[in-house]
């Protein structure tokens, strides 16, 4: 195939936002994707995206669509101990969510991509990364080889690219799994609903005016199976309803359960190849922070490698550094609101979390301090 500057493995949101960005800076890309066209741009997947990613998007000339049908949140509510709590971070901060699935901003990202793109590509290898890099894969037209100077592994948690980066991992189990559910149902609630119950978490999250996305706490070793639709409904009103917020059903689209962990590199580099978003680190879906990240990775990959054909080398360097402040900033961020969300079979650390929830709620500092880092306003400290 010859060579290409960049050739970007993996088009989720951090492959398709820095191809994009790099295509805008005329710097030659080739994409590739493993899974087809139509399979990415369908597949359910988060559906929060922070104020300042969708800014970010807009600068670039990406956000059309996303701002014209998004709604916007600015304010959720914990239910507990049969009582709504509810929670304005919007008024706090400024700032709201954009409710924009997954699939969705993928789709505006293809669209927007100038650039070369190979789906549905297999065997995808990379060589001499320290050096002179050259990629080769297999697609439907045979195997090929395309030499480039840089490398970008946006592949995910099951890609094949971080596999390439000697790196040391960090891992966190939570224990414990969510199941995922999408209903044909109208949302029950402006926004979004965090139900604490002893029977288990739960959450409400409003995706369309037709489609709801709601999760409940379960074992991390239950399937599908073990969820039929009346169980999954007994559960979502017994920890989810109060005296005047109730829940509406409606059939059931999509049932899975995610196993909650963590990891994290301690490096995102290698040579000439630099990871991105799930490729170099994981966040559980418990704060809404993987695709922020996500973004957050590929603009500065893109900003470091626009500078290194300008010149200046030094900031495609210190791209792990300006990742890794935002990324600890998530986890412990996920980590503070699981312990708030699932308590603990231990009374004295249940009796902890229950502190931390009174004092968010009670406390107008400790709530400014909360929303800042829920909406994404300052993650880089």
């Amino acid at each position: 195939m010859g060579r290409t500057r960049v050739v970007i493995v993996g088009a989720g949101p951090a492959g398709l936002t820095l191809a994009n960005v790099l295509h805008q800076a005329d710097i030659d890309c080739l994409l590739l994707e493993q899974e087809t066209r139509a399979f990415i741009e369908q597949r359910p997947r988060a559906g929060f995206i922070e104020e300042w990613a969708v800014r970010e998007l807009e600068r670039h000339g990406l956000a059309d669509r996303l701002l014209e049908r998004a709604p916007t949140h600015g304010k959720f509510e914990f239910r507990f101990e049969g009582e709504r709590h509810p929670f304005n971070y919007a008024e706090l901060t400024g700032q709201r969510h954009f409710v924009y699935p997954q699939q969705e901003l993928v789709k505006d990202l293809v669209a927007a991509y100038r650039g070369e793109v190979r789906f549905g590509v297999s065997n995808v290898q990379l060589h001499d990364l320290a050096t002179e890099p050259f990629v080769t894969f297999t697609d439907d037209e045979g195997e090929h080889r395309v030499d480039c100077d840089f490398v970008a592994g946006c592949d995910g948690a099951r890609g094949v690219t971080q596999a390439y980066v000697p790196a040391k991992i960090a891992r966190h189990d939570y224990g414990i799994g969510w199941l995922a559910l999408l209903a044909e149902a109208p949302p029950s609630a402006d926004g979004v609903i965090f139900g604490i119950h002893p029977r288990g978490f739960a959450a409400h999250m409003a995706r369309t005016p037709t489609v709801t996305r709601f999760y409940l706490q379960c074992s991390p070793t239950d399937t599908d199976a073990d969820w039929p639709d009346d169980r999954v409904w007994t559960e979502l009103h017994a920890r989810l309803t109060v005296t005047d917020g109730k829940i509406i059903e409606g059939p059931l689209i999509e049932k899975r359960v995610l196993d909650m962990h963590n990891y994290v590199l301690d490096r995102m580099s290698h040579g000439r190849l630099f990871l991105a978003g799930e490729s170099a680190h994981l966040v559980a879906p418990i704060g809404a922070k993987g695709m922020n990240l996500a973004i957050h990775d590929a603009l500065l990959l893109a900003e470091g490698i626009i500078a290194h054909y300008e010149g200046n080398k030094s900031t495609l360097d210190n791209y792990t550094a300006a990742c890794i402040g935002r990324v600890w900033q998530y986890q412990e961020f996920s980590q503070w609101l699981s312990d708030i969300f699932h308590g603990s079979p231990d009374p004295f650390h249940n009796e902890l979390s229950r502190a931390r929830l009174r004092r968010l709620l009670g406390s107008r500092r400790a709530a400014e301090s909360f929303a800042e880092i829920y909406i994404g306003q300052r993650a880089d400290f």
